[in-house]
């Protein structure tokens, strides 16, 4: 029976510098690894990033990883009565992991932020990421919820709760959401009926695995608009008004978060 010591040793001293190379393995154990990342600008106005990847020598896996967009921000869209708001959602998540060739190319979309600024009661939903190519079909992140404003204290109010999506869903292995954000409440200011309502709250969420959750409340500011600029895949911030009876303000919701592509090659 062999034994360590009976195998050929070879002292490091004995081989000539650079003699080898990746030339003298096999080609089948060579591989390439890396993490490359598709994103578009951060701006209110961001149209995103698509471009054509074409896959290394060496490569022969790649797990993908897309989130969409987050949904728009609402506009305080009445000066006649308070408002109370639904958050924006953060843009979904999905994964597929593909046995790829060298030299095959896919198209892939970082989803823009639909350069939609909303003065009216909902914003807009956000834009969806994708990759085309080789072993994909209809692979996609769909963007966030839009948000709400809503001027009845009356009526129910909604929120969205599909966090979970079911296995190979929009073509991935696995994928899901976050919540979209519940209405947040206010106090009226006691004498001045629905008018001037104070200590408004609400809360965007970010897309999953990344990003942060911003809560956004007004005092004693009659109009703000929401930031223009917000993490990537965030909801968007809302507008938020407690006047009441001026018919030339109206405030204007923010954008959601562009979309994200992460590949991770090997």
């Amino acid at each position: 029976m062999a034994s360590y010591s009976s195998y050929k040793k070879v002292s490091g001293a004995s081989l000539q510098a650079a003699s080898l190379d990746s030339t003298k393995f096999d080609p089948s154990t060579r591989k390439t690894y890396g993490v490359k990342w598709i994103f578009g600008s951060p701006n209110s106005c961001s149209n995103g990033c698509c471009c054509l990847w074409t896959i290394p020598a060496g490569v022969r896996k790649v797990q993908w990883e897309i989130w969409g967009a987050g949904g728009s921000g609402a506009g305080a869209c009445s000066t006649s009565r308070c408002h109370h708001y639904k958050g924006a959602g953060g843009g979904y998540y999905n994964t597929k992991t593909i046995d790829v060739t060298p030299g095959d190319s896919y198209s892939i979309c970082a989803a823009g932020n639909g350069n939609c600024c909303r003065f009216e009661c909902n914003g807009c939903r956000g834009c969806a990421s994708y990759v085309n190519g080789t072993n994909l079909s209809n692979f996609c992140a769909i963007g966030g919820y839009e948000a709400y404003a809503n001027t009845s204290w009356n009526s129910a109010c909604m929120s969205y709760w599909d966090c979970c999506i079911q296995s190979g869903s929009n073509g991935g292995d696995f994928g899901f959401g976050n919540h979209s954000g519940a209405f947040g409440g206010a106090q009226w200011w006691f004498g001045h009926g629905h008018c001037h309502c104070l200590h408004q709250q609400t809360r965007a969420t970010s897309a999953p695995l990344i990003g942060t959750e911003v809560q956004m409340s007004i005092n004693w500011c009659w109009m703000r608009c929401g930031c223009w600029t917000v993490p990537y895949g965030n909801g968007g911030q809302s507008a938020m008004s407690s006047y009441c009876g001026g018919s030339n303000c109206c405030g204007q919701g923010g954008m959601g978060g562009p979309g994200l592509v992460r590949i991770t090659y090997y």
